[in-house]
């Protein structure tokens, strides 16, 4: 495996940054997932968007061009031979020294790795998952908005903790006033009376990029999506529920806190969406190789 940093394309095994380095030393920076597959990258255009929007909400000049980006991506993809793959593609502030001022920082570090991913057992996207609720509260928005990927992950780790405790492999988060908002890792849906709701981004959510491809696909197929505020109980009430991600993709739920949701098998609505989105994924994207 050759890993990218700064230009440079090292074997794993070489692959290193400086411990001085604030991404390591505060988690000063931003990242993106991004999948590849059959030999094109889904969505790029709008991952490196997302990535360019992070740093700059966060003040943080990424010192390449994002058409530059784009190639260093697909040529790490290619030195790599890699067709079907998971791209982690890190930001950091760069190396400073042992305080939190960013301007001792002059050069930020720019890392891509290309490998694979799995983030839910098979079965899992067959029979569905089961979530529960965590003490852990999503953070404000007025603090580090969740609209920013940033390197500080603490909070969805504290959450993913709890629901591992808990038995589970994902976890449902309230915000500040206990509305739902996403999962450690996910964004959320619920289906009911044929129509698709999700937590608006104000709330403090991440807006995902497979949350809008899905969003995208459900009002192509004539379903009415709404992005509006709710609580637990609707989902408890709800006919289906699902999750969506980069790595976790479409993945149905069918129990919320020991509540059996709809029949407690993975629902029509979420089946066709999960047909439609691979369907699309094997068709779009920007080629790694020349067509």
């Amino acid at each position: 495996m050759l890993v990218y940093i700064d230009g440079e394309y090292l074997p794993k095994e070489e692959a290193k940054i400086s411990v001085f380095d604030h991404g390591l030393l505060y988690g000063d920076g931003v990242f993106e997932g991004i999948r590849s597959y059959k030999g094109r990258v889904f969505k790029l255009d709008e991952h490196l968007q997302r990535l360019y929007d992070s740093a700059k909400a966060i003040m943080l000049k990424i010192p390449i061009p994002i058409e530059d980006m784009e190639e260093a991506v697909l040529e790490t993809l290619r030195r790599n031979q890699l067709h079907d793959a998971y791209i982690r593609l890190v930001i950091t502030r760069g190396v400073g020294d042992l305080g939190l001022d960013p301007d001792k920082c002059p050069v930020p570090t720019i890392v891509i790795i290309t490998d694979k991913i799995t983030l839910y057992p098979p079965n899992f996207y067959d029979d569905g998952l089961e979530i529960v609720t965590v003490s852990v509260r999503r953070n404000y928005t007025e603090a580090v908005s969740p609209r920013i990927k940033s390197l500080n992950y603490l909070n969805n780790i504290l959450a993913k903790i709890e629901g591992k405790q808990a038995g589970v492999e994902e976890v449902l988060m309230l915000n500040a006033e206990g509305y739902v908002v996403e999962c450690s890792g996910d964004n959320i849906f619920f289906v009911k009376d044929n129509v698709i709701v999700t937590p608006p981004t104000h709330l403090g959510i991440l807006e995902g990029v497979t949350r809008n491809t899905v969003i995208d696909l459900a009002r192509e197929l004539g379903i009415t999506v709404e992005e509006k505020v709710f609580t637990r109980h609707d989902l408890y009430t709800a006919e289906e529920c699902f999750l969506t991600g980069t790595a976790a993709e479409v993945i149905p739920v069918v129990k919320i806190d020991q509540r059996i949701v709809g029949n407690g098998s993975p629902g029509t609505v979420t089946q066709k969406l999960i047909e439609e989105f691979h369907h699309v994924t094997d068709v779009l994207g920007t080629p790694i190789y020349p067509e």
